[in-house]
């Protein structure tokens, strides 16, 4: 799934709420407000600086804070927002979950489902669902994120194409091998409809179809998706590319489960060439 630019994410989350007017009455609630402006800025300014660890002690502590506010609050959404993101972009899945479920529902009773931020929260908790292997609680969340997109940007979208990729996944994942087969089916021919028949996002979708066949032991389904992506790869990316060298690997592995040892061989030493070109050039930055 794809991963939000964080900092405008953040951005976009203060902006929304802090639009949204609260009162601050008592001195001690203006004390509050104060420090907690102070504490979600220096968290800010902390990560643009690369100290993730400080970041995380400075947003905990505005939560704290942020707590007092209100159950309802928009900066308690934005504190909880910013450790859910924090977490997400270190991978830390199982600890950016509570975070994320907590700020998804305030934002979806202040800003409705379809807003971009609710959007954008939903993707986020599917993604660390995914990430943590819940895909029970996962395909729900998916489904409901492709039925707002579709609405919102209409059926035929390149973002529509994407939950499909994501969701097809899933269902690998799940080992549902037939719904995977009919969901990937369609992100394809979507892609290729909306983006183009040579767009990298068509590479994707091939690849991850080629891949459900192989594991299925479907080698004649496999291998004309490979030979395509691998074709399509070479003209679209270059012949030389990281991402080429992959695709021949897999078609080598596929070669060699159909007892095809030579065309095999062949395309490994291409890939292994590929490689060590690139490790090369990496060794001389």
């Amino acid at each position: 799934m794809r991963k939000s630019n964080s900092s405008r994410v953040l951005l976009a989350v203060t902006l929304a709420f802090a639009l949204v007017g609260y009162s601050v009455h008592a001195p001690a609630q203006t004390s509050n407000d104060a420090k907690w402006k102070e504490l979600d800025g220096a968290g800010s300014k902390a990560l643009a600086e690369g100290r993730a660890g400080d970041a995380e002690k400075i947003w905990k502590s505005a939560l704290q804070l942020a707590e007092g506010f209100g159950s309802e609050d928009g900066r308690l959404v934005i504190s909880l927002n910013n450790l859910a993101e924090l977490y997400q972009t270190q991978e830390k899945y199982a600890e950016a979950e509570p975070y994320q479920k907590r700020a998804l529902a305030m934002m979806e009773k202040r800003l409705g489902w379809e807003h971009p931020l609710v959007v954008g929260s939903l993707n986020g908790l599917a993604k660390s669902y995914w990430a943590q292997g819940k895909y029970a609680e996962a395909e729900p969340l998916t489904r409901k994120l492709l039925a707002l997109v579709e609405k919102i940007l209409g059926p035929e979208h390149e973002d529509v194409a994407q939950i499909l990729n994501n969701l097809a996944e899933l269902h690998k994942a799940q080992r549902r091998y037939a719904d995977a087969e009919a969901t990937h089916k369609r992100a394809l021919a979507m892609r290729e409809k909306v983006l183009g028949a040579e767009n990298p996002a068509v590479l994707q979708s091939l690849d991850n179809l080629a891949e459900l066949y192989t594991i299925q032991d479907k080698y004649a389904e496999a291998e004309p998706l490979y030979k395509r992506s691998l074709a399509m790869g070479e003209k679209v990316l270059g012949a030389e590319h990281p991402a080429v060298a992959g695709m021949q690997e897999k078609y080598a592995a596929l070669l060699r489960k159909t007892k095809r040892a030579a065309e095999a061989e062949k395309l490994e030493v291409r890939a292994k060439a590929i490689r060590a070109k690139h490790a090369q050039a990496g060794a001389k930055k």
